[in-house]
């Protein structure tokens, strides 16, 4: 428990670093603080009763409710006003939804563009396309509002068109929908344009492929020495008088990286189909735990619309499961058949005997790999090829969950819009809270999606809408989320005779 806390303290002060810092004068480690206090009390409920009795809810409410409102009251105390924040960088320089309805207290007299430029500007709204009513200069962006009058698509191309005759690529052009639904048009000054800075050295700076490899490999060598201490059960004696069997743990680390690897690899060629500025994959070796937390990417210019969002957002996990599939049913037929494990050792991260009723999705994939030889009152010892197959779905899901930055909120987001997608981020979080308070093993989930910005970045054109196929498919990414977090039902158990 004390070690997922630490990891927990880790992500968290970073997601505070990201989201919070810029916004408020108060320090951060305070935040952070505060952030972490529910998370604390309850391993410490945790260390006193024992992880097998379960936490009771006035335990669980009470410190979040606190701690949430010590969280926006430390924020509101500390925030900097809009005029006094600094530019911001890509991809955080498209606007938020909420930044740029709320209402302005002060007469700001910020103007970016000369009088003759702002004539040139409204020229480049046809009456046809989209009928200006008003400019509103802002500290960090002019947004135009107006009436809509075709379709959105080819509204932006159009208008986008018109404002770059005039502005070559001094602006941004974002188009997105108001509180009130309201089409508008918002100009956001372009880090990437040639009269900024060295804009050339800073793309040059996102391809660093000694540095990827070096990552791949020390990750290969964390993982391939987790896996054959922790997923092999091999002793440390044995391995340092007998490197060799350090081929033992290849099957756990060579498939954990081949399910990374193959997820962030498809964000990353999906982002370069779109031209979107973006980093290659790294990834982040430990020495503990799982041997990586993991890999990413990260893109350094705007998504141009909502289909190359949800492009980007769905290629990782999507292609992630079609490699963790085939690896899972082999490893699963590897895995040693035991008996089921008593109330107190049952746990989803006991591998040396797992219940594969946890999950639906898991258990027709133990019945396909093993069939009748898996019966009623049966667990796995899950081999090392197994285990790498196992947190792979375990990944799957995490990175559909629907809540902000996550690939599935991008997913929500492109399909539905940034405000109904803020509204299933919302509920998730409470359904996650909700299901850890049955299974424990998924607090550490629930913690995360609390710590994590429910609001998503918009993408340059957010009012345009998904076709039919990819609606389609994100309803299944949706679908396959739910088949690995439901628990096979008592009667289709039976039938399985599971």
């Amino acid at each position: 428990m004390w070690l997922l806390l630490i990891i927990l303290g880790a992500i968290t002060y970073y997601l505070a670093q990201k989201s919070v810092a810029p916004i408020t004068r108060t320090p951060i480690w305070i935040i952070w603080l505060v952030m972490m206090m529910p998370a604390m009390v309850w391993t410490i409920w945790y260390e006193i009763n024992g992880e097998d009795q379960p936490i009771p809810l006035i335990w669980v409410i009470t410190p979040l409710l606190i701690c949430f409102v010590l969280y926006v009251w430390l924020i509101r105390l500390g925030r900097i006003p809009s005029s006094d924040q600094t530019k911001p960088s890509i991809p955080d320089s498209s606007l938020k939804l909420e930044d740029v309805e709320e209402s302005t207290q002060e007469t700001n007299n910020v103007r970016p563009i000369t009088a003759t430029e702002e004539k040139s500007l409204r020229d480049c709204f046809p009456w046809g396309v989209y009928y200006l009513q008003n400019l509103d200069y802002r500290p960090q962006a002019i947004l135009c509002r107006g009436k809509l009058r075709t379709a959105p698509e080819k509204a932006y191309k159009s208008i986008k068109k018109n404002i770059e005759q005039v502005f070559g690529d001094r602006f941004l052009i974002l188009f997105q929908e108001g509180l009130q639904g309201k089409p508008f048009f918002a100009l956001v000054p372009n880090p990437w344009s040639k009269g900024e800075a060295k804009p050339n050295e800073s793309k040059a700076d996102l391809k660093r492929p000694l540095f990827a490899l070096g990552l791949l490999l020390l990750t290969l060598l964390t993982t391939t020495v987790v896996g054959t201490i922790d997923m092999a059960g091999v002793s440390q004696d044995v391995l340092n008088n007998d490197p060799k069997v350090l081929l033992q743990g290849l099957p756990y680390s060579l498939g954990l990286i081949a399910i990374l690897g193959v997820h962030e690899l498809s964000h990353y060629l999906t982002a370069v189909r779109y031209k979107i500025a973006t980093t290659l994959p790294y990834f982040i070796p430990i020495p503990f735990f799982l041997g990586t937390f993991g890999a990413f990417i990260q893109m350094k210019s705007p998504v141009p619309h909502r289909k190359a969002l949800f492009d980007v957002a769905l290629a990782g996990p999507l292609a992630g499961f079609f490699v963790t599939l085939p690896l899972l049913l082999w490893g699963i037929s590897l895995s040693e058949i035991v008996p089921m494990p008593t109330a107190e050792n049952a746990s989803l991260l006991n591998i040396e005997a797992l219940d594969p009723r946890f999950s639906f999705l898991f258990a027709i994939l133990v019945k396909v790999a093993l069939g009748s030889d898996f019966v009623a009152g049966k667990a796995l010892h899950l081999h090392p090829l197994a285990v790498a197959g196992y947190i792979g779905l375990i990944i799957t899901a995490l990175n559909l969950m629907p809540v902000g930055q996550l690939d599935g909120g991008h997913i929500v987001h492109a399909m539905f819009g940034q405000r109904t997608a803020m509204i299933v981020g919302q509920l998730t979080r409470i359904f996650m809270l909700v299901l850890a308070m049955i299974r424990p093993e998924f607090l550490i989930w629930a913690i995360l999606l609390f710590l994590m910005p429910i609001a998503d970045q918009p993408a340059l054109n957010d009012v345009t809408e998904l076709d039919d196929k990819r609606d389609f498919l994100g309803l299944f990414s949706l679908t396959l989320l739910i088949l690995i977090l439901l628990p096979v039902p008592g009667a289709v158990s039976h039938w399985l005779q599971m």
